[in-house]
């Protein structure tokens, strides 16, 4: 099962339930502007880099990202629910990883800042799916985290995997998802359990974590 096409269908059937005004954990975006993010992500190539990328470019990314903003809705719905275009979006890879974790951390931007704040019960596919793009992660996610060795934790599958060498361990333990989402700077909305030193635990909650 191809994970990253069930999370994009089922974010996009939440875009049509709510509607282009509905507010998302990346506050002020609405659900527009996530649509609109990505758009440009997957059909823009030019300006794609700087969605992520600093200065220059990403100007020209949040340029085009406001002129697809202006197009009506349930078009922009209709390009993402479409799949990924041929090319670099279809490499397996690129499914397996960056678009599963690019949609399913949007779809939970838009489940939680709606009222749905209990984690998914995922099919065992998807939790081991989303358990590897954790620990895979884990160096790029948590760079800006100093003297701490973090530890992910999946409780239910006795698996745990440290993130950095001999310094104070706090351990984040959770369902892969909530893993993932914590990576990737959901840490107000993640449901995880952080322990540890007191003094490491606070370091790692005031660490801006993801891209």
């Amino acid at each position: 099962m191809q994970f990253d096409a069930v999370e994009r269908a089922q974010l996009c059937d939440l875009f049509d339930e709510l509607g282009p005004d509905a507010p998302t954990l990346l506050a002020p975006w609405t659900t527009r502007d996530l649509a609109a993010h990505l758009v440009v992500r997957e059909h823009d190539p030019i300006a794609a880099p700087g969605l992520v990328l600093p200065g220059a470019w990403g100007r020209l990314g949040e340029r085009h990202r406001l002129a697809q903003k202006t197009r009506p809705f349930d078009e922009l719905v209709a390009t993402v629910r479409s799949g990924p275009p041929r090319g670099f979006f279809r490499l397996g890879w690129v499914r397996r990883v960056a678009n599963l974790n690019e949609f399913f951390v949007h779809h939970e931007d838009v489940r939680r800042a709606n009222g749905r704040v209990a984690p998914r019960v995922h099919p065992p596919g998807e939790e081991d799916a989303l358990w590897k793009n954790a620990v895979h992660a884990r160096w790029l996610l948590a760079r800006r985290l100093r003297d701490v060795s973090l530890e992910l934790a999946w409780p239910d599958a006795d698996r745990v995997v440290r993130t950095r060498g001999d310094r104070p361990i706090v351990r984040v333990s959770g369902p892969p998802g909530e893993l993932l989402l914590f990576l990737f700077g959901r840490v107000d909305a993640a449901a995880v359990d952080i322990t540890g030193p007191s003094e490491a635990v606070e370091a790692v909650q005031i660490t801006h974590f993801g891209m």
